[in-house]
């Protein structure tokens, strides 16, 4: 039998250190960074998107990237993640969702196809964060800032949301004729049911993290500053109970499954309504792209 050589043994926790940190290079992009916690296997991930805080395509390919790039690394077993985190870096939000300018263009155009490859790339990287890609993972969604649109629909696509206290969540997109057509009918109805949720998406009025944690959908508060401490302690404290939560999300979607072809659908559907709009809903969605444009303006300054 060989001797154990402690240098042999440090030369190949280095080594592991090292391809870590590449693994963890790998997974950010311009506009997602992403540190890892090798003792609680949480990758922790935020946007920070290039101009406003929206959903561009380029950040969706981002995303996309990032998540084929996470189920390689778990596979290989380059990179064990039970636990996957998704925050913002752009100050006061977490994301005012869809790319208004492009939906702009596309209706004025009459562009059905690009409203429609916009939308489903959408739901299907919302559809594998429902479903952990399809690997032991929990997903949580950080709020330290306001969620309005696709990014309060995003959020509705983890299993844990944890919100910092003040911030606000909405779904606008009737105040410019249009209604929320990435996720939030297909989840809103399946935690609160129809009724509930045609009211809440009707209502475009703007909700506060704590009337969320109410209704279930937001499942722990935190004061200013404190969310990314709230995540970690809440990773800690069910570390234990990893396989058993893993497991319950996986009956809750047997129980109340959500298909892709239905989110697709309801995009689909979107779509059409989209070219619906008159020029008066275009030039209040571009009012919105402005105030959108002076916040991140603000940020920047």
């Amino acid at each position: 039998m060989t001797a154990y050589d402690p240098k042999m043994a440090n030369g190949f926790r280095e080594g592991r250190a090292s391809l870590t940190s590449d693994t963890v290079r790998a997974l950010s992009f311009e506009q997602l960074e992403t540190q890892y916690d090798g003792t609680a296997h949480t990758l922790w991930t935020a946007m920070r998107p290039r101009a406003r805080p929206s959903f561009n395509p380029d950040l969706l390919s981002d995303f996309e990237r990032w998540q084929d790039g996470i189920v390689q690394a778990v596979d290989s077993d380059a990179l064990p993640i039970r636990y996957l985190v998704l925050g913002s870096r752009f100050p006061g939000v977490f994301s005012l969702g869809g790319d208004l300018d492009l939906f702009a263009q596309a209706i004025r155009d009459r562009n059905h196809d690009a409203l429609a490859l916009y939308g489903h790339r959408c739901v299907r990287i919302l559809y594998r964060n429902m479903r952990g890609l399809e690997r032991p993972i929990i997903t949580i969604g950080l709020v330290e800032g306001d969620a309005l649109g696709g990014g309060f629909e995003a959020l509705l696509s983890f299993h844990v949301v944890i919100a910092e206290r003040g911030t606000s969540f909405g779904l606008p997109e009737t105040m410019f004729g249009l209604f929320p057509g990435m996720g939030a009918h297909c989840f809103l109805s399946r935690r609160l049911g129809a009724a509930r949720a045609e009211r809440m998406i009707l209502s475009g009025r703007t909700y506060s993290a704590e009337e969320l944690y109410e209704m279930g959908l937001v499942h722990g508060l935190a004061e200013r500053g404190e969310g990314r401490h709230m995540v970690a302690d809440y990773i800690r404290q069910n570390e234990r109970r990893h396989s058993a939560h893993c497991a319950i999300y996986e009956a809750s979607r047997a129980v109340n499954p959500l298909p892709l072809e239905e989110l697709e659908a309801v995009v689909d559907l979107w779509a059409d309504a989209a070219l619906r709009l008159t020029e008066g809903d275009l030039k209040r969605m571009e009012r919105l792209v402005a105030a959108q444009s002076r916040l991140r303006d603000k940020a920047v300054a």
